[in-house]
């Protein structure tokens, strides 16, 4: 079975800013284009058992069945619906940064 990928506004601009980000800022639109293609290779990749990566362990995120996974620097949080067979990206962040703080910020 197939799931479908719905991202979440906050998701789409999440990948705008980074691109922008690494383009713009760190003057390397190569290198932006490439993380931006591997952070959509990987969200692709959750068509197929996206129930594989861990659950968030901070609450309320944890109880509500958020889970992540890491790409290169970045981490991809998403929400699974198994009665629709959806996974919904809520957001996509540089892993160094206040992830407690941005995640908290995130409305479901």
């Amino acid at each position: 079975m197939s799931w479908d990928i719905v991202y979440t506004a906050q998701a789409r601009q999440d990948l705008r800013d980074i691109n922008e980000y690494i383009a713009l800022e760190l003057l390397a639109p190569e290198n932006a284009a490439g993380q931006t293609q591997r952070i959509m290779k990987t969200i692709r990749s959750l068509r197929e058992m996206p129930m594989r990566y861990q659950l968030y362990g901070e609450e309320p995120w944890h109880s509500r069945g958020i889970r992540f996974l890491p790409v290169d620097n970045y981490l991809i949080f998403y929400l699974p619906e198994e009665s629709r067979s959806t996974v919904n990206i809520v957001r996509i962040m540089y892993g160094a940064r206040d992830v407690r703080r941005q995640i908290s910020e995130t409305v479901l």
